[in-house]
Parts: C-alpha cells; sequence; structure tokens
C-alpha cells in the first residue's frame, strides 16, 4: 500500500503543468505528504456551489487532506483509508459514479517497500516515478467529510512494483489533458477504464 509520496512541485508548477486554476496565495512548495497530511488535488467539482456543475468548470487545485474516514464498520475510526482496492465498494462507487468527487494528485514520486533484504532483514524505500513525466497524476477521489479528504485509486501492479513485493500499485494516468478529462468528468465506465497499470518500462528508480 503507498504510505507516502512526492510533490515535489510548487503551486505555480502544478496549476500551469494541468491548466489549473490556483489560488494566488496557495502556500503549497513542495514536499512529502505521508497520511493525514494535507496536500492539494485538483478537481472540476462544484463542492461549494448548489446546482449542477457547467461545461464550463475549471479545474482547481484545492487542499484536501490525504486519508478518508472509514466506515462505520472498521476497527479504527481514526485510522484514515489511503487507497481505493475495489472501486466497486458501497463506500466508494457513489463517489466515484459521481465524477464532481473524482480527482487528480499530483505527484513526482511514489513511496513503494522493497523486499526484505536477507542480509539485514530490512525492506529497503523505493522511490518510483515514470520517466516520460517528471510531474503526474495519480487518479484520486475525495469524500465531502468533516475535514474534506482523499484516497488514491490502484490497479494491478507492474513489473516494477511486483518486483518489489507489491500485489497493486497507484493508478498513474498518462500524461495527456484528454485523459486527465476522462478522469474528471467522464462517465463511469470510461473513468474505470484507466485504471491500468502504468508500463513497467516507463518506471524508474531505485
Amino acid at each position: 500500500m503507498t504510505v507516502l509520496y512526492r510533490l515535489a512541485a510548487d503551486a505555480a508548477a502544478i496549476a500551469a503543468r494541468f491548466g489549473a486554476q490556483a489560488a494566488a496565495a496557495d502556500p503549497w512548495a513542495g514536499g512529502t505528504i505521508a497520511p493525514g497530511q494535507f496536500a492539494p488535488v485538483l478537481t472540476t467539482g462544484r463542492e461549494f456551489v448548489a446546482g449542477p456543475r457547467g461545461e464550463r468548470q475549471p479545474m482547481r487545485m484545492v487542499p484536501r487532506q490525504w486519508g478518508v474516514p472509514p466506515p462505520p464498520a472498521a476497527g479504527d475510526p481514526a485510522r484514515g483509508v489511503l487507497t481505493v482496492r475495489n472501486p466497486d465498494s458501497p463506500f466508494w462507487i457513489g463517489n466515484l459514479r459521481n465524477s464532481e468527487f473524482r480527482c487528480l494528485v499530483p505527484a513526482t514520486s511514489v513511496m513503494v517497500w522493497g523486499r526484505v533484504d536477507p542480509t539485514t532483514g530490512k525492506r529497503r524505500q523505493l522511490w518510483l516515478s515514470p520517466t516520460d513525466q517528471p510531474l503526474f497524476a495519480i487518479a484520486g477521489v475525495w469524500k465531502d467529510s468533516e475535514v474534506p479528504s482523499f484516497a488514491l485509486l490502484t490497479c494491478e501492479a507492474n513489473a516494477a512494483w511486483r518486483q518489489a513485493g507489491q500485489q497493486a500499485m497507484p493508478a498513474i494516468l498518462p500524461g495527456e489533458p484528454e485523459v486527465w478529462r476522462t478522469w474528471l468528468r467522464g462517465d463511469w465506465k470510461r473513468a474505470e477504464a484507466l485504471l491500468v497499470p502504468y508500463p513497467s518500462s516507463l518506471i524508474c528508480g531505485g
């Protein structure tokens, strides 16, 4: 499971990359994001305005907390849900079918725990990123809880993630604006089709 990612770009660079609107005084200067922390996400929703979304609703960069409050049946209500492993779950499907709750989560690398080193008995942190996208987007979804929060969508692991001993990986999206629009505005069938492993040949790190 993804428990750390980096976004080594400031608010202006993120807005320019994705064609989004950002507040002039947005304080994001770049850094590493851990569970429970706030980070920028990109949305075309109308969270603060009643009524349906217009076709010209712009993409906006807003802060959200990483980790959605879990369902009541969860054992630890204080531990946020970081990733979506089963998008068909009743806990997620309503938000995912409503495209206003989908978001892009910008990142520059993702941490994955590697396999146990037999000589030290410890697992090493591996930071992986696409070679063709220095600043990329992970498919995300947010919930309007007491504190608006988000989770990352996952998909089957590619060879790079499997080599590290992982069965799933973040759903990294291709870098085309049309793909981003599909995730943010498309019907669920088209959006769900984007949840596929990123080519392992385009992943580097160590």
